[in-house]
């Protein structure tokens, strides 16, 4: 055989494999579409079912912020009698890594089973002191989709979900991650800001399945039991759901989750997601929300403020075609602002570890809740009012002005934004 044909039947190889990729993408990736004149407060169990979950009532939950997050997550490992699960995308060396695997390991030690669960590029950079002394310890920690010819195929899909289980009964959901970056207050570009949830009543056995999940791909063990499904009591009166599963030859759960809230909303949709680089579809359902006379408004960082600026740019592409449509858009240059919210009508939120692009919601393992309450929404958007006065707010005829530079790093790394 010669080269010349050699090298056409591996481009023609090459070429069939991509095109084979493309459509398993393309089944996973219908165009998604809901009318409907109820409001979302009454429809949260059709946003519990199509995301494939079910409502949960009598929960509690409290809002934490920032680097307070860790002072009681570790007050709360400590606490822990029978188990500890947890699981996170990054994970690297430093006082939070080591403030954290200190608590695992006392409580190891104590007996309490501890498992942990790291994404295999986000914990990459894990300190591998650690990693042995909480094995020593009697920790089991296992990383998602580690390099391996095992997984080449899968090496793309990432675990980017944030949450931690304490003896079955109280769990905690949100965008924090363990890297030194998450301490503070947000006081600088060193401190970054975000939100979690400190929950607790019969939702924590769902995020529990959501841990299982992966925990029983990496492993293959279950675990049954009080330690770890205990019954649990109402402990308040908050509504929720969870969304973070993906089938097969549909959309995913989280992705659904979203888009369905959009299409519902009447009054306002806020956003405050660090990256955002919504689908088309996802732009013309905010462009129908503002003809409603829906107030949509997203908060991001700038460039400035981001710790992945391609990202940003990547989400610029769109700025004119959301401005247009009249979403008003607001850019944060101090910090990265971490947190994944939306609130709808002033009355459900969606809150978790999703970004608001296509590595979110259709490649990464997620998890989001879906919250009915007023109160909690109110919160919320608290927090995004605290940001947005120091944000600014992005003008359309300026907008379009932006130097050519700028301009072709926009429409450049958008080519590329299912990867970054």
């Amino acid at each position: 055989m010669s080269a010349t044909v050699w090298i056409g039947l591996s481009l023609a190889a090459v070429v069939l494999l991509a095109l084979a990729i493309w459509s398993i993408r393309r089944h996973r990736d219908p165009e998604l579409r809901v009318a409907s004149d109820s409001p979302i407060e009454e429809l949260v169990p059709s946003l519990a079912g199509l995301a494939l979950g079910t409502p949960v009532a009598g929960n509690r939950a409290e809002v934490i912020e920032n680097g307070t997050f860790f002072d009681l997550l570790v007050e709360r490992i400590a606490a822990a009698q029978r188990s500890v699960h947890f699981e996170t995308f990054l994970w690297e060396q430093g006082e939070l890594e080591r403030r954290v695997a200190g608590a695992l390991i006392e409580r190891a030690r104590s007996g309490v089973k501890v498992r942990v669960l790291l994404d295999a590029t986000g914990g990459s950079r894990a300190g591998k002191a650690s990693v042995r002394q909480m094995r020593d310890a009697g920790c089991r920690v296992e990383f998602f989709h580690k390099r391996s010819l095992r997984n080449l195929g899968v090496l793309n899909d990432r675990d980017h979900r944030k949450l931690v289980v304490i003896d079955g009964r109280e769990a905690f959901v949100g965008g924090h991650c363990v890297k030194d970056e998450w301490a503070g207050n947000a006081e600088d570009g060193k401190h970054f800001a975000d939100v979690s949830l400190h929950l607790h009543g019969p939702i924590v056995h769902t995020i529990q399945a959501a841990f299982s999940e992966n925990w029983c791909g990496e492993t293959g063990e279950l675990f049954v039991g009080d330690a770890f499904f205990p019954p649990l009591e109402p402990a308040g009166d908050v509504l929720m759901h969870a969304a973070y599963a993906k089938p097969e030859n549909s959309a995913p759960a989280v992705k659904i989750l979203h888009h369905t809230a959009i299409c519902l909303a009447r009054e306002r949709i806020w956003i405050q997601n660090p990256y955002f680089i919504p689908e088309p579809d996802a732009i013309d359902a905010f462009g129908e929300a503002v003809r409603r006379g829906v107030d949509v408004r997203v908060l991001m960082p700038s460039t400035s403020g981001s710790d992945n600026p391609m990202v940003q740019h990547a989400g610029h592409r769109n700025f004119a075609k959301l401005l247009r449509c009249g979403v008003r858009l607001f850019e944060y240059p101090h910090t990265l602002l971490h947190q994944k919210i939306m609130t709808v009508d002033g009355v459900w939120t969606a809150i978790g570890s999703s970004n608001f692009d296509d590595r979110s919601f259709e490649t990464n393992d997620e998890i989001t809740l879906g919250i009915l309450d007023r109160k909690l929404a109110a919160q919320f958007d608290a927090i995004f009012e605290k940001y947005a006065a120091r944000a600014e707010e992005i003008e359309l005829k300026r907008w379009q002005k932006r130097g050519l530079w700028h301009k072709l790093k926009d429409h450049a790394f958008y080519l590329g934004n299912e990867l970054l």
